[in-house]
């Protein structure tokens, strides 16, 4: 008997529906899936504070980490560049000394732009110890 009280039909519905199946719950949705707390508006609720976490998030992780990635790319392209450009100029001077000074002796030219080289390799030398000490 106790079985047949829980399965009682609700106020003109078929027989054999029950109070559960027959009424949406309150603050359902029309598709029949209850909703937190009875509010309507959750999922874009949900959805805004999951853009506010990303965009913080993005705001203090992401955004440095690519300022420092541009910084890394941008110094390696200089860097290769300033070595292309320094090879371009050594070879261009090695030959204007070869045609035009020396008569198309290329040790004497060689010679000229690696003591350069040189004296500037002894210069930047000489300053890493001046800036250990300040």
């Amino acid at each position: 008997m106790d079985d047949q009280a829980t399965t009682l039909p609700v106020g003109g519905d078929a027989p054999g529906t029950t109070d559960a199946t027959a009424r949406p719950q309150a603050g359902a949705a029309s598709t029949g899936v209850p909703t937190p707390g009875g509010d309507a508006d959750w999922p874009a609720k949900a959805a805004d504070l999951v853009e506010a976490v990303v965009g913080g998030v993005h705001d203090r992780v992401v955004r440095p980490l690519v300022l420092v990635a541009r910084g890394v790319v941008f110094g390696i392209v200089a860097g290769a560049m300033a070595l292309v450009l320094t090879v371009l100029v050594a070879v261009a001077v090695i030959r204007l000394l070869d045609v035009y000074l020396f008569g198309h002796q290329v040790w004497a030219s060689d010679t000229v732009v690696g003591g350069v080289f040189t004296i500037v390799g002894i210069l930047l030398w000489s300053k890493r110890h001046a800036a250990e000490t300040a």
